[in-house]
Parts: structure tokens; sequence; C-alpha cells
């Protein structure tokens, strides 16, 4: 992930934890990519209803999913909602770096600092601080950055790191199934496991 430029690709993904979801279990099922493939953009497995939209967000989602090995996959279809919710930000956590720096800079810095709320102004100097370290982030329009924030406060919000709560967002850091953290620890991914609880 260190090596990989930022890009502001989230801007028109989600969350998509349903269609991760339907995807991951065939995986398990057994079924290939190509016949996984046919299933979505053919027989509409993912419910979209326009052919164009349904061949983007298969893309995304499938680019997700090859960033789980067969253990991660298992552990998925084993474990409870909170901790699915939890692989499919990992997911999306492996797949962008500055995603990744944000939770790991600021969300995380938020849990070890005890401030309870994520807040506009903060995503503000992240993305004020990373204009100044990259010549790419520089030239990104302003509503590129908007949909960014948007959506960054809208992932950890649909992976219940976040809560919404009078215009600002309470910080409610994850218990970690044990199962998932030694998955993580074992593969030295112990800072994503450090960005999504808040650990020093």
């Amino acid at each position: 992930m260190a090596g990989t430029k930022y890009s502001a690709g989230l801007m028109s993904q989600s969350f998509w934890f349903i269609e991760f979801k339907k995807i991951v279990k065939l995986i398990n099922d057994g079924k290939s990519i190509d016949e996984i493939r046919a299933l979505c953009l053919e027989d509409n497995l993912l419910g979209i209803s326009k052919a164009y939209r349904a061949k983007r967000i298969y893309g995304y989602i499938i680019n997700r999913v090859r960033t789980l090995d067969s253990t991660l996959i298992k552990l998925f279809c084993d474990s409870d909602l909170s901790t699915q919710k939890l692989i499919n930000l990992i997911a999306i956590l492996r797949t962008d770096r500055l995603f990744f720096e944000f939770v790991y800079e600021v969300y995380r810095e938020k849990v070890i600092l005890g401030i309870p709320y994520m807040e506009d102004s903060d995503l503000g100097v992240f993305f004020k601080n990373k204009e100044a370290q990259s010549d790419d982030v520089a030239t990104w329009k302003d509503t590129t950055v908007k949909h960014l924030k948007s959506n960054y406060l809208n992932y950890l919000a649909d992976a219940n790191l976040l809560s919404e709560c009078a215009k600002k967002y309470s910080i409610t850091p994850p218990i970690v199934d044990v199962v998932l953290e030694r998955y993580l620890q074992a593969r030295e991914e112990t800072a994503i496991l450090k960005a999504i609880t808040g650990v020093r």
C-alpha cells in the first residue's frame, strides 16, 4: 500500500456491503470469478438496473474481494454481521492508500486522545495536509474533496466505527473478533488493526 498513489476513486463508490457479501459467499461456495461475473452482469445478481452501472460496480467490488485470501473469505462467512462489515472495511482499506491514511492518522488519533467526535474540520485539516504533501491531491477540485470527505464518513458509519448524532459523528471503536485480530497480526497488518481500533 505504501507504494501506491493517492486516488480519488472512492468518490464514486459506496460501502456496498450487501453486494460484497453476495460475491464473497459465492466464492466460498466454489464459484469461479468468471461464473460470478456472469451472474452479476448477465443475471443481474446485484439488482442494478443499468448494465453500465452494474459492470462498473461489479468491477469495484471484485477488486475489494480480490484482496481477501481463502482464510479471510471463510472467516467472513463464519462471522457475525459486525465482523463481516469490518472485513468489508478492511478490503477497502487495502485498496485505497488515502482512505487508510485517513483512518490511521485521524480516526485512530481521536480514539487514542479520547476525543469522542469526528467533525468536518478534522477532514479539512487532513486533506489540507495531503494537498501540501502530494501534487496529485493538490490538483483535485473542491467538489472531489467534498465527495471524498462525505464518503469517508459514510464508510466508517456503515462499518459501525462512527454513529451520526446531531450533525456530529460519534466515535464508536469496534471490538474486533479475536480470530480476525490474530489473522491481521499473522499477516503483519497490525497497522490496519491499529487504524480501526485506535490502539497505539
